[in-house]
Parts: structure tokens; C-alpha cells; sequence
């Protein structure tokens, strides 16, 4: 085997244990933020040293687990804004992939667990005036109970995503029948009254002061 084709091969490797470590890190942190890294590679099922070479602290991973939520949630927001269809069918959609995607409630669950870099604060940013956009035109639409706010979405998302089970075949299928089940009270007209008083962005911004 020439040097070229084993060079090759360790990067192919390398590729696959990253992959490996940042599905094994959304399913441990989600879970617990707390957790300890050798939690993240005894899921991956890489060792430790192969879990380093690629994130030399649990920071820097838990910093790349956060930029990534932010990415995809980036992502659903924008495939969300461009959706033509109705205003409550697209941010049910939306609202679904986010879910699926597993990338907001990570990104909150890690808040103030880390020390957040410049860029992640502009991803961040982006992010928020995204969603805030579909929140708004959701409920411009007057298909959304008028006594919800962003936040209070943002946490009863994060909500739905601690649902977990031993059979991982499931989570995903529950995940989304409960999200339905959310979905269905925060449609207008309500019900009835709500307790208390709703969540506030500067609730959730709070997160990130540790």
C-alpha cells in the first residue's frame, strides 16, 4: 500500500470517528452537560486519545456541539421562512426538522457550560433573528395563541427533546408525536388561560452568564 492510499485511509478513519464522537456528544450532553468526556467516547466507542486528538477539552468539543446546533437550527429556520405554504403548516414543518435535527435544545442545554467565542455569538445572533421572524409571522397569521412568546417555544422544545428511552429505534418517533401534542395546545384560539407569566428572551440570554 502506497503512503498516498494509507494517508487516505487515516483520514477516512478520522472522518468516521468524528462523526462518531459528535452524535455520541449530542446524545450524552443533551442528556447530561455535566457529563464527563469518557461518557462521549465510551458512546462513540472511539478511545479517549482518538476522542483528544480531535477536541483536545471538553470545551472545545461542547464549543463545536454548540456551533453546530446553530448551524442546523440556522438551517431549518431559513428552509422555514422560504416555505410557501400556509403560516401554521410551515411552522409545524419547521418546527418538526428543528426536532429532528436535534439542534436548538443542545445549543440551550449547553449554555453557560462553556466560554462562547465571537463567532458564536454572531451565529447566535443570526439564529435568534431567524426564529423570531417565524415566530412573528405565525402569529401575525393569528394562528398562534396570542399569550406564547419565542421563548416560551424555545423552552417547550427543549422540553420534548429530553424525552429519551433505551430503545433508540423510538426517541425520535416520540419525540415528534409529543411535539404534535405541543403543537396542538399552542394553536389559536386557546383554550383557556395560561399560569403565570410568559418565558422572556432575557431569560433564555441569561443561560449564557453561567
Amino acid at each position: 500500500m502506497s503512503d498516498s492510499a494509507r494517508l487516505d485511509g487515516r483520514r477516512r478513519q478520522a472522518s468516521v470517528n468524528d462523526g462518531l464522537i459528535l452524535d455520541a456528544a449530542r446524545a450524552v450532553f443533551l442528556a447530561d452537560p455535566a457529563a464527563p468526556i469518557a461518557d462521549v467516547a465510551r458512546r462513540a466507542g472511539v478511545g479517549i486519545s482518538a476522542l483528544y486528538r480531535r477536541y483536545p477539552s471538553k470545551e472545545a468539543l461542547l464549543r463545536e456541539l454548540t456551533r453546530d446546533g446553530l448551524q442546523r437550527f440556522a438551517a431549518a429556520l431559513e428552509a422555514g421562512l422560504a416555505d410557501e405554504r400556509d403560516a401554521w403548516t410551515a411552522y409545524c414543518a419547521t418546527l418538526a426538522a428543528v426536532v429532528e435535527g436535534g439542534s436548538q435544545a443542545l445549543a440551550q442545554r449547553l449554555a453557560g457550560t462553556f466560554t462562547p467565542d465571537a463567532d458564536l455569538g454572531d451565529l447566535a445572533t443570526r439564529a435568534d433573528g431567524l426564529y423570531r421572524a417565524l415566530h412573528r409571522r405565525v402569529r401575525e397569521a393569528g394562528v398562534l395563541r396570542d399569550d406564547v412568546s419565542a421563548a416560551d417555544v424555545i423552552l417547550l422544545l427543549e422540553v420534548v427533546m429530553l424525552v429519551d428511552l433505551p430503545d433508540s429505534t423510538r426517541i425520535g418517533e416520540l419525540r415528534q408525536r409529543y411535539l404534535a401534542l405541543v403543537l396542538q395546545s399552542l394553536r389559536a384560539p386557546a383554550a383557556g388561560a395560561l399560569p403565570g407569566a410568559a418565558a422572556g428572551g432575557e431569560e433564555l440570554a441569561a443561560r449564557w452568564q453561567g
